[in-house]
C-alpha cells in the first residue's frame, strides 16, 4: 500500500554513478541531469558548500578550509556520506516539482563489474538512505550495452569496452550475463595524470588537473594523427615559481599516455583471449563497442582494431550509453531482471 502511494508521487530514475560524472534517466522524460561528481565540503564545519556543477568550478579555486572532492574513487564509493547528500541532491533535483518529502522512487544504478560484495552494499545503503524505495544494481557494461541496443539476452557474444574517468570495464556478454570481464583503474583521469606526470618530468612544469584535461580533449590522441595539433600547456614553473608557458603536440601527450594505452590494449586482448571459441567468433562478426569519454580519444579505436585484428566502433552518443541502459532497464525490470546483480538484501515487493 504504502510502495503505491510513494510511487504516486515518485519518479523512478537510472543513475550512471560515474568517478567523474553522474548523469541521471528520469523514466518517461530521459536524460534529465549531467553533472560532476564533484561535492565541496567546508572541513571546519563539515558542512556542504556545493554540489556536481557548481562544486566542480570551484576545484583548485577554494580558501583552504573548503574542499572540492569526489565521494566515488575508481567507481567505488570511498566517502559513504557524501555520496549519500549527492544522492539525496540528484533525487531531489529529479522531484523538486513534485512533493519531495514523499518521493521514494525506484532506482537502477550502474556499479563497476568486479566490486565486492561490501561495495555493492555501500551504493545500495547509500542510495536507501538518500531516499530510494527499491534499489536495482546492474554492472556497468552490461548497462552500457544494453543502452546501445547489443543483444545481450541472445546466445551471441558481444564485447564491450566501457572507458569512464576513474575505471575501464571490459566485458563479454551473453545470454543475460558476463561470460568474461575485467576491470581497469586505467581510464581518463590516469590519462590526466599521465599528462601532468609528463609536463613535470620534461619541462618542470607543474599543471592542474582541468589543464591536463582541457589538453588532453584538445590534441590528445592514441594512434599517428594525419594532421599535426598543437595546443599550450601553462602552468607553474617548478624552478622559478613563476608562471610558464609551453607549446606541446599531440606526439608529445601520445608519448605522455602511450605506457596506460598499452595497459588498456592488453587487457583487452587478454580478455579475447579468455573468452570461449564460439563467442569469439561472434565478436569477430560483430566487432568491439566502444563506450564512455575514454572512448573519444582519437585513434583508439583504430588501435585496438591494429592490435586485436577485430573490428572496433564507438557507440553512438558514448558518454550516455549506461545510464541508458539504466533507463531500458527502468522500462521493464521483469524482463530484465537476469541482468540485474543480485545483493543479500530483501527487495521489497512493488
Amino acid at each position: 500500500m504504502f510502495n503505491k502511494f510513494f510511487g504516486y508521487f515518485s519518479k523512478d530514475i537510472g543513475i550512471d554513478l560515474g568517478t567523474a560524472n553522474t548523469l541521471v534517466y528520469v523514466r518517461g522524460r530521459g536524460i534529465v541531469i549531467n553533472e560532476p561528481s564533484v561535492v565541496a565540503v567546508n572541513q571546519k564545519t563539515g558542512q556542504i558548500v556545493a554540489i556536481g556543477t557548481e562544486a566542480k568550478r570551484m576545484v583548485g579555486r577554494t580558501p583552504a578550509q573548503i574542499v572540492a572532492t569526489r565521494p566515488l574513487v575508481a567507481g567505488v564509493v570511498s566517502d559513504f556520506e557524501v555520496t549519500e547528500e549527492m544522492l539525496k541532491y540528484f533525487i531531489r533535483k529529479v522531484h523538486e516539482r513534485t512533493a519531495v518529502f514523499f518521493a521514494r522512487p525506484r532506482v537502477v544504478i550502474g556499479i563497476p563489474s568486479g566490486v565486492t560484495e561490501v561495495e555493492k552494499r555501500a551504493v545500495e545503503d547509500a542510495a536507501r538512505n538518500a531516499g530510494a524505495r527499491e534499489v536495482y544494481l546492474v554492472e556497468e557494461p552490461m548497462a552500457a550495452a544494453i543502452g546501445v541496443r547489443l543483444p545481450v539476452q541472445e546466445a551471441m557474444g558481444s564485447l564491450i569496452v566501457d572507458i569512464g574517468g576513474g575505471t575501464t570495464d571490459i566485458a563479454v556478454i551473453s545470454l543475460g550475463g558476463i561470460v568474461v570481464s575485467k576491470n581497469l583503474k586505467i581510464a581518463g583521469d590516469k590519462f590526466n595524470e599521465d599528462i601532468i606526470r609528463f609536463a613535470r618530468d620534461e619541462f618542470k612544469l607543474l599543471l592542474g588537473e582541468r589543464t591536463a584535461e582541457d589538453i588532453k580533449i584538445a590534441i590528445g590522441s592514441a594512434y599517428e594523427l594525419p594532421e599535426p595539433l598543437e595546443a599550450m600547456m601553462r602552468g607553474r614553473d617548478l624552478v622559478t615559481g613563476l608562471p610558464k608557458e609551453i607549446v606541446v603536440d599531440d606526439v608529445d601527450i601520445r608519448r605522455a599516455m602511450r605506457h596506460s594505452i598499452n595497459v588498456l590494449v592488453n587487457a583487452i586482448k587478454a580478455t579475447v583471449e579468455e573468452t570461449p571459441p564460439e563467442l569469439v567468433a561472434d565478436i569477430m562478426h560483430r566487432g568491439i563497442v566502444l563506450v564512455g569519454g575514454g572512448s573519444l580519444l582519437r585513434g583508439l579505436d583504430r588501435l585496438i582494431s591494429e592490435e586485436t585484428h577485430i573490428p572496433v566502433r564507438v557507440a553512438e552518443d558514448s558518454l550516455t550509453a549506461v545510464v541508458r541502459g539504466t533507463g531500458i532497464i527502468l522500462e521493464d525490470v521483469d524482463a530484465l531482471r537476469e541482468v540485474l546483480v543480485s545483493t543479500d538484501y530483501e527487495k521489497v515487493p512493488a
